[in-house]
């Protein structure tokens, strides 16, 4: 179909301006484009300028940056070099800066003189750590030295100047506070006062954090245990002052609940004394007299059962002498000792209290059994001096001197509770003390009280016979105890009136009946010696007695009413005398035997020896060493009281002893057994003799 020209014509103007519209839009766009171009280079130039000028900026400002830090940094270790160097310097002026300080000492400043020896201290720290060749080291160490001596001066001196002896008043007050609470309370003691133990403890923790050191505990004890000691000492002093002044002294058993002083007169009490021999006789009535009741009372040492020959006037005389005396002397030793012990109790708890204070925690057991000892061994000593006097009264038949020692064990037994509270913690060795003096005390008591009953009571009796001779034959007689001592009747010795019998027959049948005594108080000897282990202790119980009862029927003539029916009498108790001697020298054997000649080796004279024998030999020595001793140590405990007998004994033994001895050490003292002779060889020949005199030593 043909499009027609006009239309046509007009179509392509339409088409020419749309594309000439097209080319203005396009020459624009170019336009545009470029100038964009040129914009960006324009921009990149501009960027890749001032990403120039800040490579140049920060090329220049980093060095900077740095040198500015180091500055800072030099800055800081100057301030702190500084800073140091003052701390050191400090150092170098601290002994001069204390100097006169420590010179001057810590007394009444001790707070300043703490601070000065903290100051010393830390210059030792920092001399040693930094410089310990310096001559400041030394010399700081010197300061502190001195310093610490100071100290321990001035501890010494607080606890010396300001330790007093408790008064005998405030210890009877305290011992009566048990008795009155509000009282207890009023006599609190006060060892120190407050502010000279608030620096005793300072002092004391600064020497054991910083001194290191622990002799200033032994100071301690030693000063705290004078005073404990002299306490108590000075207790007894008042006991003997006031009974000689006022007749008996304070006691605080009395239940007077007093406010005055020990000078005014208390109240009168029986004697100490005169209640225990009630006591004795309340024992002799309830079967301790060697019958019924009697089996429990168990010896343990031979000195227990010594006798001394006593002619019966003098046994008699003692026994009946009047006691007043005496008896008021040994009241005041008694309760004198019996309120010592109960002091002791009180005062040592005290002790502690003060002591848990001062002294570090794990040395307070340790530094407490040390300060107590000094009392407490002399209570001890007092307590077996009171043994030792009554077992020799045993021997004397002195019943009052025995007597102390029932009243004594008493309180003792009551206290020991009090006792083993205060020694919680102390050693084995001082907890046994007061168990050991209990011992003693019940053992001597026990054997003192069958000893008067059994041998002596019987003896007297049997002694003042003597007196009533024909009326006690006379009353035999008249049960006709003929029979029962199988006595034949002679019709000769009877008169008509079949009721009276010659002196010669009553004389016959108190004979009997006096060796029926004596034999039946030889058959109890015989089952008591059967309580000891040892056959020697035995044996010398045995001959004591055997001895005591001849020397007894000598002297009171007993022996010639004796010898009517037994003729034998006297030389059967002289044979069981020897033969108890005779048993007592086998205990010997065990010693001898090492050294007697047939057990020993034989080698020929020059001969060096071999292995074998020269072990015999060493064990020859040694076993004879160890028996001596252990039997020297133990039979001198042991009493023989007849002098004659007992040197008698110990001379046999002697020459037994030191001739085998003797022979043995000549045969190989000179024998090169071992290179240690004097290891083996302890004794000479009369060193043996000497130890065997020292035997049966009852003042030991």
């Amino acid at each position: 179909m043909m499009i027609p020209p006009q239309e046509a014509s007009a179509r392509r103007r339409e088409i020419e301006d749309k594309l000439k519209q097209e080319e203005e839009t396009l020459s624009f766009i170019r336009d545009s484009l470029e100038k964009s171009d040129q914009l960006t280079k324009n921009m990149v130039s501009i960027l890749s300028s001032f990403e120039s000028r800040l490579m140049k900026l920060e090329n220049s400002i980093i060095p900077v940056h740095k040198q500015t830090e180091n500055l800072q940094r030099l800055q800081e270790n100057v301030e702190k070099t500084l800073s140091c160097l003052d701390h050191v310097i400090s150092y170098y002026h601290v002994a001069s800066d204390t100097e006169k300080i420590i010179r001057e000492g810590p007394t009444g400043r001790l707070e300043e003189y703490l601070g000065s020896m903290a100051k010393i201290q830390k210059a030792v720290e920092y001399f040693q750590d930094n410089s310990p060749d310096s001559p400041e080291l030394n010399k700081v160490k010197l300061l502190f030295e001195r310093g610490k001596e100071s100290l321990e001066s001035e501890f010494r001196s607080l606890m010396t100047r300001h330790s007093k002896v408790v008064s005998p008043v405030l210890i009877l007050d305290l011992i009566s506070g048990d008795d009155d609470l509000e009282a207890q309370e009023d006599v609190a003691l006060e060892h120190l006062p407050e502010s000279v133990l608030q620096d005793v403890i300072r002092i004391s923790r600064w020497l054991v954090e910083y001194g290191r050191n622990q002799d200033f505990m032994n100071v301690y004890y030693q000063i705290r245990s004078s005073q404990l000691d002299r306490s108590i000492k000075g207790l007894k002093e008042h006991f003997h002052k006031s009974s000689s002044s006022s007749g008996v002294p304070y006691s605080p058993a009395i239940p007077n609940k007093r406010k005055d002083t020990p000078t005014k007169k208390p109240v009168k009490r029986p004697g100490t004394i005169r209640k225990a021999q009630n006591l004795l006789k309340q024992y002799s009535q309830h079967g301790l007299d060697g019958k019924k009741g009697g089996s429990n009372l168990i010896p343990l040492e031979g000195h227990e059962h010594d006798f001394q020959v006593k002619h019966l006037s003098e046994a008699l005389n003692d026994k009946h002498r009047p006691l007043a005396g005496r008896d008021d002397m040994l009241d005041v030793e008694t309760d004198a000792y019996i309120h010592c012990v109960s002091a002791f109790v009180k005062l040592a708890q005290s002790e502690y209290q003060l002591l848990a204070d001062i002294i570090p925690e794990h040395h307070q057991k340790k530094t407490f059994d040390s300060l107590i000892q000094d009392a407490l061994d002399g209570l001890m000593l007092e307590g077996e001096n009171i043994v030792s006097a009554a077992r020799k009264a045993v021997v004397r038949h002195d019943f009052s001197t025995v007597l102390t020692v029932f009243p004594i064990l008493r309180h003792l037994k009551q206290t020991k509770p009090e006792f083993d509270q205060v020694l919680q913690g102390t050693a084995a060795s001082t907890k046994n003390k007061l168990p050991g003096l209990i011992t003693s005390m019940e053992t001597i008591g026990a054997k003192a009280l069958e000893d008067f009953a059994d041998n002596i009571k019987a003896i007297l009796f049997l002694q003042q016979l003597l007196d009533f001779q024909e009326t006690a034959g006379a009353m035999l007689a008249s049960q006709v105890l003929g029979d029962t001592y199988n006595i034949p009747l002679d019709p000769r010795e009877t008169s008509s009136s079949a009721t009276s019998y010659s002196s010669e027959f009553s004389k016959r049948l108190l004979s009997t009946y006096i060796c029926k005594v004596l034999g039946n108080l030889q058959l109890n000897l015989l089952s008591k010696s059967k309580v000891y282990e040892d056959p020697a202790l035995s044996a010398i119980f045995l001959h004591n007695n055997y001895n005591y009862i001849l020397k007894s029927l000598e002297k009171s003539e007993l022996i010639q009413l004796v010898a009517v029916t037994q003729k034998t009498a006297e030389r059967s108790y002289r044979e069981h005398i020897e033969q108890q001697v005779q048993t007592y020298q086998r205990s010997w054997l065990k010693v001898t035997d090492y050294i007697a000649e047939k057990n020993l080796p034989v080698f020929q004279p020059g001969v060096k020896l071999r292995d074998k024998e020269r072990q015999i030999i060493k064990e020859r020595f040694k076993g004879f060493n160890d028996g001596l001793e252990e039997l020297c140590k133990i039979q001198k405990a042991w009493a023989i009281p007849d002098m004659e007998q007992r040197d008698r004994i110990r001379q046999a033994q002697k020459t037994i002893v030191k001739e085998t001895y003797g022979a043995f050490l000549q045969k190989f003292g000179s024998v090169p057994f071992t290179k240690n002779p004097e290891k083996y060889i302890k004794y000479g020949v009369e060193q043996v003799g000497d130890m065997i005199d020292r035997l049966f030593d009852t003042s030991a």
